[in-house]
């Protein structure tokens, strides 16, 4: 958040997702699950009980192809942005993604067509980075801060710590002055050293950041018979309702802790610096636009998952069976993201908020979260409250002097960087007592 709010980078990329959020928004992972780390908490891994013995992880040619004319074409929006992810996409190699490019090149005259890569970022290399320079990828890198804490949970298939190789991917990316963010995932162990997170990524020279809360449930018998340790959407588990989390799970009030000690740190010292997305949702709800991200949107339903197979489904949290809509190969990205919700799948995200969240201060902010995470019970005994509930709301009760005091400077023309002074002095405590 620069003295515009957003920097150029932002502002593109936030026109993105609000056009994602009016068309459609698809997730590729053409590696599908398969990945050369073993991290504790990682929900997708898993996945490959879904697939069975001798399948061929790699997205085939008429895959790819079919999936890049469809998407493209099916996309009401000017722009189409391109997220691969995985399991661990660069283990296709190079060669894929410059197939990429190309088959995306014949579309350059219809719409603008922009690629992000999320990566673990153990296998990048020079010749990775020039690649994704020329090309004009985002990368996200997946780092959970300083040594001690990002090897606790991420580790190779060897149960070794992955931390300098991630660094040195990093370093390659900041070398070739490829564009970046950081991903970081907040576990429990995590949580309780928020500084110490922030302050390793901003001597890192890390300026875009985003905070991901590790929230896995335990299957219920019907998923875990299935080979799947992990629950989905609590509205799949319907033979044994469970909430029981993996104890490597956040714990709700200490996610809220963690991005209020990061956010007081911020507010006084790196607003136009540094860009925590977590931070930009938050004004953004805020100011009284859309969100640009399905977690904290009214609704869900329109960020679809493609799998290495061209299997399509409802979301990125919502790789089971009963999610299937459809396959890339002769079927319509939108008429399934289009069935999708008329299941009632992402409209059910708003209809089926429990008064709890109705009456709640912070629910244009909040929305009820993913509801994946909706599997608590609320403070009137209904089911279907957040999990992180109790975290969320006192987050965004601590910062809306802030975000008060940052609107009332764009709306008078003034640098938002401007907050960092009334965060330090007694103009805070005025925008408190309005």
């Amino acid at each position: 958040m620069d003295d515009r709010a957003m920097t150029d980078k932002e502002e593109h990329a936030h026109k993105q997702h609000a056009g994602a959020a009016q068309g459609i928004h698809v997730v590729a992972k053409p590696m599908g699950p398969v990945c050369n780390l073993n991290c504790e908490y990682c929900f997708y891994l898993e996945k490959q009980a879904l697939f069975g013995p001798g399948e061929q992880y790699r997205m085939s040619d008429k895959v790819l192809s079919a999936f890049i004319t469809n998407y493209i074409t099916s996309q009401p929006t000017p722009e189409v942005a391109f997220v691969w992810q995985g399991g661990e996409p660069t283990l296709l190699g190079i060669d894929f993604f410059r197939r990429v490019v190309e088959l995306q090149r014949q579309f350059s005259g219809v719409k603008t067509i922009s690629n992000s890569l999320q990566t673990n970022g153990t296998l990048l290399t020079d010749e990775w980075c020039r690649f994704l320079k020329k090309n004009n990828f985002m990368v996200g890198i997946s780092l959970d801060g300083p040594r001690e804490i990002h090897d606790r949970y991420r580790r190779d298939r060897e149960g070794k710590g992955t931390f300098d190789r991630v660094m040195r991917g990093l370093r390659l990316l900041q070398k070739h002055k490829v564009d970046y963010n950081v991903l970081a995932c907040v576990a429990r162990d995590t949580a309780k050293q928020p500084l110490d997170v922030y302050r390793f990524f901003n001597n890192e020279g890390v300026e875009f950041i985003q905070f991901s809360p590790v929230v896995e449930r335990m299957a219920g018998a019907c998923n875990a018979q299935g080979g799947l340790r992990l629950a989905g959407p609590a509205s799949l588990d319907k033979e044994e309702a469970q909430n029981e989390v993996f104890p490597w799970s956040v714990l709700p009030e200490e996610y809220g802790d963690f991005l209020i000690a990061i956010y007081d740190e911020w507010v006084r010292h790196d607003v136009g610096t540094i860009f925590v997305m977590n931070f930009e949702w938050a004004l953004n709800a805020w100011i009284g636009n859309p969100s640009p991200v399905c977690i904290h949107a009214e609704q869900c339903g329109r960020s679809l998952v493609i799998e290495h197979n061209g299997d399509v489904y409802a979301c990125d949290h919502c790789v089971f069976p009963e999610y299937r809509l459809g396959n890339v190969v002769g079927g319509s990205l939108a008429g399934m993201a289009e069935r999708s919700r008329q299941s009632g799948f992402g409209v059910s995200k708003e209809s089926s908020l429990p008064r709890w969240c109705r009456e709640c201060k912070v629910l244009e902010a909040c929305r009820g979260g993913c509801p994946k995470h909706r599997f608590e019970m609320s403070n009137y005994q209904e089911p279907g409250m957040q999990y992180l509930c109790p975290g969320y709301r006192k987050f965004f009760m601590h910062i809306r002097k802030y975000c008060h005091a940052m609107t009332q400077l764009l709306e008078n023309n003034l640098p938002v960087s401007y907050v960092m002074k009334a965060a330090k002095g007694p103009l805070v405590i005025k925008l408190d007592e309005k």
